[in-house]
């Protein structure tokens, strides 16, 4: 496979850096994230009239329509700047879900609204009883008149407060397993019978994670994406396209904590020289390019295959994620290291890169479960 970048796509990552960098004033960011809202409302306007947040929308809907592997530039480069924005919901899960799967009504609702990055998008999946097992929802959807009332919890909901809108998976009948799931699109502002709280966390702040109750909310048929019960082939869907957008991201967080160790290494001096002329501090920074590097080739190999229009790469989305997640916080252990105490000194931005880096070996499904996942499709288990 080829992963030279051609001409528009070098011109997308260093559009994409340029604002990232120009525009993530770090001062600011601090303002922000003491006052409780870690949404950086003007660093995602600046994205919006770049159209950059419409990246993969089509331009039928007032996108750019193009391909996941620049879907894939741009997550990296949000990764390497730890930006605090709601990319991967927006981007994602919910507008190539309704790209892919929704009617033509629900395809002009949304897309043009998450292009201009007008809707932010909340991927509502994760119950409280655990989210690698999501064909055992407990959310359930009664059928009603005129529609469906949802009733259930969901955790760990990334920008749930600022959401314009939820892409929602629930049963119609809990005995009938993945065939009762089905998925649906609404409008949280516009829905009774929804309660968002905050659930605080001690890592991942920037997502703004709330817990969502759906206590008999109404949803409307035309809400419904695809057909009644054939939920879990677009819930399927949409967790290869979550698991490639994690992984590309991670890659780009992997990145950055080489950014942050390079120049630290040259600088930092022990014994008369540069802590970077030492063999085992050389053995650190091989490491951790390395691994990043074999990481980022896995996400572009995924992104190809999508491209080339392959409808399911469970197994290829599953290495992406599990070897990004792991080159992430290894990267961030090893620029620990070399940064020694002051790794753990608020000043200094490695030690936070650690505990985001850790919770994505869980987030977006377990590395046990990828694991799982790798060794049955290759040993015929699992269909890929």
């Amino acid at each position: 496979m080829d992963f030279h970048f051609s001409e528009e796509q070098t011109m997308l990552r260093e559009l994409a850096r340029e604002i990232l960098e120009k525009e993530l004033d770090l001062e600011r960011l601090k303002e922000v994230e003491a006052e409780g809202d870690w949404f950086d409302r003007e660093l995602w306007a600046k994205l919006a009239e770049a159209n950059l947040l419409g990246l993969a929308v089509p331009e039928a809907q007032g996108g750019m329509g193009m391909g996941f592997l620049e879907l894939c530039v741009l997550l990296q480069e949000i990764g390497r700047a730890v930006a605090p924005l709601p990319a991967l919901p927006a981007l994602v899960c919910g507008g190539l879900a309704i790209a892919r799967f929704g009617s033509d009504a629900q395809k002009q609702r949304w897309l043009p609204g998450i292009a201009k990055g007008e809707v932010i998008c909340s991927a509502c999946l994760t119950e409280p009883g655990g989210g690698t097992d999501l064909g055992n929802l407990k959310t359930v959807a009664r059928v009603v008149d005129g529609g469906y009332e949802l009733t259930g919890t969901k955790v760990f909901i990334s920008h749930a407060e600022h959401a314009g809108l939820f892409f929602v998976v629930a049963s119609i009948d809990l005995a009938r397993k993945h065939k009762g799931v089905c998925a649906f699109l609404l409008d949280p502002k516009q829905t009774r019978g929804i309660t968002i709280r905050d659930f605080p966390m001690r890592t991942l702040k920037r997502d703004n994670l709330a817990e969502v109750h759906f206590e008999g909310a109404f949803v409307p048929t035309e809400c419904l994406l695809g057909e009644e019960g054939a939920g879990f082939p677009i819930l399927g869907s949409a967790l290869d396209m979550g698991r490639f957008s994690v992984a590309a991201r991670q890659v780009g967080q992997a990145q950055r904590a080489i950014d942050l160790a390079l120049p630290y290494a040259n600088e930092r001096r022990a014994f008369d020289q540069p802590i970077g002329h030492f063999q085992l501090t050389q053995q650190k920074i091989t490491d951790m390019i390395s691994r990043c590097q074999q990481a980022r080739h896995v996400v572009y190999q995924l992104g190809r295959m999508k491209d080339a229009g392959i409808e399911r790469c469970s197994m290829e989305s599953s290495m992406a994620k599990l070897l990004a997640s792991k080159a992430a916080v290894a990267n961030a252990l090893d620029g620990m290291q070399i940064f020694g105490g002051y790794s753990c000194s608020a000043e200094y931005e490695i030690g936070r890169l650690l505990m985001e880096a850790k919770a994505m070996e869980f987030g977006e499904g377990t590395s046990e479960l990828h694991t799982k996942i790798i060794a049955e499709i290759a040993l015929g288990l699992r269909k890929g």
